[in-house]
């Protein structure tokens, strides 16, 4: 059992912004070399009216972790793609993110009953991929709004049907 303490949030709640700003950060100094980080920004902001969940992970009382998902639009109008999943360097290895992904998939599964769930990440994060790989997310093809953004990938993980 983690020791931390996972939340459900409203996604404008401060510790969530905060955490959710140290993720785009520290994504922005990554992919900084890149030019197709000039399209970050519109690729990957977050309609809040979008936003089915958002958790927050506690230790103690400082927030040490983050995830959120949202509906999308368009041609995967309805689909529930898991977003910002973050952990704080001194909280990772500990077991805090297989809790915020458990909390996600979750509500994908139990509270809306959709067969799949959806991510996107880049090709520089190399701890992530090894993270969704090993918990059963495998590759689909990069979906909008994330084809301007050359080094996305994108994964789905489908859910047994119950």
């Amino acid at each position: 059992m983690s020791p931390y303490r996972l939340v459900r949030v409203g996604f404008e709640h401060p510790d969530a912004v905060e955490l959710r700003d140290e993720h785009v950060t520290l994504g922005n100094q990554l992919y900084a070399d890149d030019p197709a980080a000039a399209h970050r920004g519109g690729s990957e902001g977050i309609d809040p009216s979008s936003i089915v969940a958002t958790f927050v992970a506690y230790d103690g009382e400082r927030p040490v972790g983050h995830a959120c998902l949202r509906r999308l639009d368009g041609d995967m109008a309805g689909e529930l793609e898991m977003k910002r999943l973050y952990v704080r360097e001194d909280a990772r290895g500990s077991g805090v993110a297989d809790d915020l992904l458990a909390a996600v998939e979750g509500v994908v599964r139990d509270d809306e009953g959709a067969p799949r769930i959806v991510i996107h990440t880049g090709d520089r994060q190399h701890a992530a991929l090894t993270f969704y790989g090993r918990r059963g997310y495998t590759p689909i093809p990069v979906f909008a709004p994330y084809e301007a953004v050359t080094y996305s990938l994108c994964f789905e993980k489908v859910f047994a049907a119950g």
